[in-house]
């Protein structure tokens, strides 16, 4: 028998493990030494375990509204590519529907706030959800989306929140030119 081929079934296949192993374990360090886990076509960012850790403060939700109003949620990441531009999104609809829409936004990435994830079973970020008024949830959406395409959501799912924006500053006009005209 030739020395030189003395490899056995057995030695070979723990040699093949190895090297699979080896591999996988130098993949997994390199993604986990990745600067941004986002995707650069800014259109979402896959949802890691390692993602999760960040030293940033958590944000605060309400979980008792005293007024009852439809609400987006939106699930994401402030160093999430896609995630940063909603953010100027968000704080419009939130300034230009205050009173008529919740505006709230979840950073996930904070081991604070990954239970939020789990609880509403987040696979991608940015996730829009919206809600009605008694918090049920009418419909999400996974990636970054317009503000435009958000009020046409709402706007089919019955909530045509520029009329209702029109009809209350228009009471508020009336009501502030008859106190001026000394109309009651």
């Amino acid at each position: 028998m030739n020395s030189e081929n003395n490899f056995h079934p057995k030695k070979l296949s723990i040699l093949k493990i190895f090297l699979v192993s080896a591999v996988a374990i130098v993949g997994v360090i390199c993604v986990a030494q990745m600067k941004s886990p986002c995707s650069s076509s800014g259109k979402s960012c896959a949802l890691t375990l390692a993602s999760a850790k960040s030293n940033e403060t958590p944000v605060k939700t309400n979980e008792k509204q005293e007024v009852k109003l439809p609400q987006m949620i939106d699930l994401g990441a402030k160093k999430c590519i896609p995630c940063k531009m909603m953010a100027p999104i968000l704080e419009e609809l939130e300034k230009e529907y205050d009173g008529i829409l919740i505006i709230k936004f979840i950073d996930v990435w904070l081991s604070e706030n990954a239970e939020e994830a789990k609880k509403y079973k987040i696979e991608t970020i940015p996730t829009q959800i919206f809600f009605d008024k008694d918090g049920k949830e009418l419909w999400r959406h996974e990636g970054f989306i317009s503000k435009e395409d958000i009020l046409k959501q709402w706007k089919s799912l019955g909530y045509d929140f520029q009329e209702l924006k029109k009809n209350s500053k228009g009471t508020e006009t009336d009501k502030n030119s008859k106190i001026k005209t000394g109309n009651t």
